[in-house]
C-alpha cells in the first residue's frame, strides 16, 4: 500500500518512512541543530620505579635508565581515576555538577535533564561515560581521555585527574614506606628488650655465683690440680726411693705427710671442678645456657638492625610516581558528534532494517495466498 500526497504521484510505503525518512529526518535534526560540540582532552603517562623490571616497547627505554614500570601503583591510579573519590575531588563546590548541567549543553547531553532529583550516584554514572583510561601493556603506557561540552573544561578535568593521580601514587608509596620501616624498627625493638634481658640475667648470675666465667675457672682449678698432682708423683716417687734405699731415713715421715697434704689438697680442689651442686661443673651448666641465651640474643638484634637498615634502602628504592608522557591537551574544535557519520549510520541501518522487515511481510502475505 503506497500514499499519494498529490494526485498522479507514488510514493513509497509507510515502512519505509517509519523506518529509513523518519529515523534520518531525527538524525539530520539531532545532529545537525540539537547535538552539543564534545571536545576531548588527552594525556598520556606512566608510572615507574627504579627497582621492577619492565619490558617491551617504552618500558625498555625506561629500564635502560635504571626505571621500569610500578604495577600495582599502575592499576590502584588506573581504578582511582574512574572512582567516586576522583568524582568526589572534581565536583568540589558542585564544579562537576555545573558545568555538565549547564544550559549551553544540549538537553539531549546534558546532565539530569529528565531526572528531577538527579542524585551522586546519577552524577557517577555519568562520569564514567565522559573520562576513559586506556593501558598499552606493550608500551606501558596509559592514556587518559576526558570529554566535556568546552575546551578549557575537558582540559581542566584531565589535569585535575592527573594531579590527583599523583597524589595516590605518593600516598600509596607513603603508606608502603611507612609500613615498612616500621615492621622492621618493631623487631629491632623487640630484639634490643630480648638482648638487654638475657645481659641482665647473665650480670645476676655472675654477681650471685661471684664467677666471672666458670669455664675458665674450670681451667684455672685444672691447671692447679695438675701441678698438685705432678708434686704428689714426685714426693711419691722420692718415698718409694727412700723405702728402698735408706728405709730408716727420718725423711720418710715427713714425706708421708706431705703426701698425705697433697693428696686432700687434689682431692679439694677436683671436688671445686667436679663435685655437687657448688662446683663448676653445675654452674657450667647454667652459664652455658645463659651464654648461649644472650649469643642468641645478640645475633637476633644484629639481623634485626641490618634488616632495618635494608627496609630503609628498600623503602627508597620503591618509590614510584607518575611521570607525564603527554600533557592534558586543549582541544580547538569539538571531535564529537561525528554528525554526518550519525546520520549516514541512521540512514543505512533503516535501510537494513527496512529490507528484512519488507521481506518478511511479503513471506507472510505469499504464505497467505
Amino acid at each position: 500500500m503506497t500514499i499519494r500526497f498529490f494526485p498522479g504521484l507514488r510514493l513509497v510505503s509507510p515502512l519505509f518512512l517509519v523506518t529509513v525518512a523518519l529515523p534520518t529526518l531525527v538524525a539530520i535534526a539531532y545532529y545537525g541543530l540539537l547535538a552539543s560540540d564534545v571536545y576531548i582532552s588527552e594525556s598520556k603517562f606512566v608510572v615507574r620505579s627504579p627497582d621492577k623490571p619492565a619490558v617491551g616497547g617504552v618500558g625498555i627505554l625506561l629500564k635502560t635508565a635504571g626505571f621500569s614500570n610500578a604495577g600495582e601503583e599502575l592499576h590502584a591510579t588506573q581504578e582511582f581515576i574512574r572512582s567516586r573519590d576522583a568524582l568526589n575531588g572534581l565536583n568540589k563546590n558542585n564544579y562537576y555538577w555545573k558545568i555538565y548541567s549547564s544550559d549551553a549543553i544540549s538537553l539531549f547531553d546534558r546532565f539530569g535533564s529528565f531526572n528531577l532529583r538527579p542524585s551522586f550516584e546519577d552524577l557517577y554514572y555519568y562520569f564514567q561515560n565522559k573520562v576513559n583510561v586506556r593501558y598499552d601493556s606493550i608500551s606501558s603506557i596509559t592514556t587518559l581521555t576526558v570529554r566535556a561540552y568546552t575546551p578549557n573544561d575537558a582540559r581542566k578535568i584531565n589535569e585535575d585527574l592527573l594531579v590527583m593521580a599523583e597524589k595516590t601514587v605518593n600516598r600509596l608509596n607513603q603508606r608502603g614506606r611507612q609500613d615498612l620501616i616500621e615492621t622492621a624498627l618493631a623487631e629491632v625493638n623487640q630484639a634490643k628488650e630480648a638482648a638487654a634481658d638475657s645481659a641482665g640475667r647473665l650480670a645476676r648470675y655472675r654477681n650471685r655465683s661471684g664467677i666471672v666465667d666458670p669455664e675458665k675457672q674450670a681451667e684455672v682449678q685444672l691447671q692447679m690440680v695438675s701441678k698438685l698432682q705432678d708434686e704428689l708423683i714426685a714426693n711419691r716417687t722420692q718415698l718409694a726411693e727412700l723405702r728402698n734405699y735408706a728405709p730408716s731415713n727420718p725423711q720418710i715421715a715427713a714425706l708421708k705427710a706431705r703426701i698425705d697434704s697433697l693428696q686432700q689438697q687434689v682431692d679439694k680442689e677436683v671436688g671445686k671442678v667436679v663435685g655437687g651442686s657448688g662446683s663448676l661443673a653445675g654452674e657450667i651448666e647454667q652459664y652455658q645456657a645463659l651464654v648461649l641465651e644472650d649469643q642468641y640474643a645478640s645475633k637476633r638484634l644484629s639481623a634485626s638492625m641490618a634488616a632495618l637498615q635494608e627496609a630503609e634502602a628498600e623503602a627508597r628504592r620503591k618509590h614510584a610516581y607518575v611521570e607525564r608522557i603527554a600533557q592534558p591537551s586543549l582541544p580547538d574544535e569539538g571531535a564529537e558528534p561525528r554528525r554526518l557519520r550519525g546520520i549516514f549510520a541512521t540512514f543505512v541501518l533503516g535501510c537494513v532494517a527496512w529490507g528484512i522487515i519488507a521481506l518478511l511481510f511479503a513471506g507472510v502475505r505469499e504464505h497467505r495466498d
